[in-house]
């Protein structure tokens, strides 16, 4: 996926930093049966790797190779029946066609694009298969903390409210709000609380 400038190294940093990714994986994940998952934006893998240990055939997307490659050696480090659940694939969001009629569930977490966020959101919720799951974490507008990353652009801000919008027909909204999560200090702020655009919903079958 296009990358703001810098986001590369800082993004390792950043990734390694994020526990709080899973606050909301976790309880969305721990409430589905296992099946086939896109992880996009993975970063280092850390949702990937969960995900296969509980079970899931993850596809893991991200444009940075290097990311990509400690991933790979994180997930090794579980063994080989994590290991064999995850496919890594390097490739740009904005224009990558998953294979296949679509994923029980697609999370997204900080996914930082070039592309507005409404057109990215419907790749994404185009790669849903039917009675399937989308979680999307985004940075909200509001946010005035950001630990570790570049600085941010417009098109890394949404709301869930312009998610919501970008969904379409067909869908249950089961979670749309903005959630709030403490934040450690780093180089574009002090230790304080972020604010989060967050989207669970429901494809109809």
């Amino acid at each position: 996926m296009p990358r703001l400038p810098g986001w590369p190294l800082r993004a390792l940093r950043h990734r390694r930093a994020l526990p709080e990714r899973q606050r909301y994986l976790r309880p969305s994940g721990a409430d589905l049966a296992p099946g086939t998952a896109l992880d996009a934006g993975c970063g280092e893998g850390a949702d990937a790797r969960w995900l296969a240990s509980r079970g899931w055939r993850v596809t893991a997307v991200d444009l940075a190779a290097t990311a990509l490659r400690r991933a790979r050696e994180q997930a090794a480090e579980l063994g080989a029946d994590v290991a064999g659940r995850i496919h890594w694939v390097r490739a740009d969001l904005t224009t990558w066609t998953p294979p296949g009629d679509g994923f029980d569930l697609v999370c997204a977490h900080y996914v930082h694009s070039t592309a507005p966020p409404g057109t990215l959101l419907r790749r994404l919720a185009a790669s849903v298969a039917p009675d399937g799951t989308l979680l999307v974490v985004g940075h909200h507008p509001s946010d005035p903390h950001h630990p570790g990353g570049p600085p941010r652009a417009a098109e890394a801000q949404v709301t869930a409210e312009e998610m919501v919008d970008s969904l379409g027909p067909g869908w249950d909204v089961l979670v749309a709000g903005t959630r709030t999560r403490p934040a450690g200090p780093g180089p574009h702020g002090p230790a304080g609380t972020a604010r989060d655009a967050v989207l669970r919903a429901r494809r109809r079958p």
